[in-house]
């Protein structure tokens, strides 16, 4: 991996605030961690690290609902733009396969999918905020 890439990746960790970033590249595999709200000096590859992963969260709304959480670190975003409807809204029904949101990494839009079907009970992440891979962006009551 080349050194400027290694530095649009920091850049990248820095600028969207996250606490750690997964880049693989063929068969090499690079861990960059911050600690969040620890500053810059927090940072570094993820070998010789010594922060523990963070669990993924578990709130209450979860225990008889589905999760579906963010399988990628990035920024969350419930619609295509800001000028246009949430992909879901609470109470509607959502079918395998379907787009309920985007998540921004490395300045690319990945859309994210429905894994089962459901009615959406509750949002769990915020618009335009970071998430972690693991984090529960979404609860819904299974159909």
């Amino acid at each position: 991996m080349n050194i400027e890439v290694l530095r649009e990746i920091v850049r990248l960790l820095k600028d969207e605030n996250l606490s750690e970033i997964t880049v693989s590249d063929g068969e090499s595999t690079l861990t960059v961690r911050q600690a969040v709200g620890r500053g810059a000096d927090a940072a570094g590859a993820g070998a010789g690290s010594q922060q523990a992963p963070a669990a993924a969260p578990t709130p209450e709304a979860v225990h008889d609902g589905l999760a579906l959480t963010a399988p990628l670190v990035g920024t969350f975003y419930r619609r295509p733009t800001p000028e246009d409807a949430p992909f879901v809204e609470p109470g509607q029904v959502v079918n395998p396969g379907d787009t309920v949101c985007l998540i921004e990494a490395m300045k690319v839009m990945n859309e994210i999918k429905a894994e089962f079907a459901g009615r959406l009970r509750t949002v769990m992440a915020e618009e335009g905020a970071p998430v972690e891979y693991g984090q529960v962006l979404f609860v819904f009551d299974p159909l």
